[in-house]
């Protein structure tokens, strides 16, 4: 580091810097990690370039000992680029944890949903009753990862407490490590909260939201009664697009599909209307294959 070394105190001993910066430039070139980057680069920087390189050394230097709300979240290192030296920002640990954490939420969006969902795996599901729902999610997983054209998502049923809710998150994250995008809801909150949207003119954006999700899981469905515009201008228009789209789309219920098209046959206002359910029926069961979960009532299981 001779010739750099060199070059570095002939710039210090220079008329056109003031004493103030003089002093401050040499802290900075006798910083630790200054040394250690100049020894381990000296063959790849420009020294007759250095006053560009000094002004980068005391800017690394200056973010390193004095942190501002600029550059909080990140750290200086030095890099050479073009033989000069210049300083990269470099997120620091809680900042790649928090943007992991963002990206996590924003490809396992949870609507109306308990946040403990996201801690559900493939590997905590098991017992008796189960074993046909793992082996279906598992077999969707490799389908869908393995681009075998269109894959049908699941339709889960079964009895309060089997573990429904839990496998459709346990799908979620494990698709999650394949970049893909899921979003599960509670339907019957939703239900509610779109006939609130009516008064605020604002149904149609509420539905393109979650339409048009990659992978779209709907719980609890079946579990209110459901008016027939709810059932045909909500949940029909979301079926209606993910059928032709060819979006896989779950669902969890207490009900067989069956159960579910007799119950939504009859309206809030106790009409019967069998061809309506049986059209939504219809996309239901295009766009996933029912499996049956049975099995204790875990929730009451410590």
């Amino acid at each position: 580091m001779e010739n750099l070394g060199k070059t570095l105190s002939d710039y210090l001993s220079s008329k056109n810097l003031t004493d103030d910066y003089r002093k401050l430039l040499n802290k900075a070139l006798n910083d630790v990690d200054v040394q250690r980057f100049l020894k381990e680069n000296q063959e790849s920087i420009n020294k007759d370039a250095i006053s560009v390189s000094a002004a980068s050394i005391y800017e690394f230097y200056n973010h390193k000992t004095n942190q501002s709300e600029l550059s909080k979240g990140y750290y200086p290192k030095l890099v050479v680029s073009n033989h000069n030296i210049e300083v990269a920002y470099v997120p620091n640990a809680k900042k790649r944890d928090q943007a992991k954490k963002s990206e996590y939420e924003s490809r396992f969006v949870l609507m109306d949903m308990p946040s403990d969902i996201r801690k559900a795996t493939l590997d905590d599901y098991d017992g008796a009753g189960r074993q046909e729902a793992l082996a279906s999610a598992l077999d969707f997983i490799e389908s869908y990862n393995n681009h075998k054209g269109y894959v049908p998502g699941l339709y889960l049923a079964g009895d309060f407490g089997v573990g429904k809710t839990y496998l459709l998150g346990a799908i979620a994250n494990e698709l999650f490590k394949s970049d893909v995008r899921t979003i599960i809801m509670h339907f019957p909150t939703f239900a509610v909260e779109m006939k609130n949207s009516i008064g605020q003119n604002n149904v149609l954006d509420k539905v393109n939201k979650i339409k048009d999700s990659e992978i779209l899981m709907l719980d609890d469905i079946g579990a209110d009664s459901m008016s027939s515009w709810i059932r045909d201008e909500v949940l029909g228009v979301i079926l209606q697009y993910r059928m032709q789209e060819n979006l896989p789309t779950f669902f969890s219920s207490n009900f067989s599909m069956d159960e579910l098209e007799e119950h939504l046959a009859v309206n809030q206002r106790g009409e019967q209307e069998p061809v309506k359910a049986k059209r939504i029926m219809e996309r239901v069961k295009y766009l996933s294959r029912q499996v049956i979960v049975t099995g204790p009532n875990k929730r009451f299981q410590r």
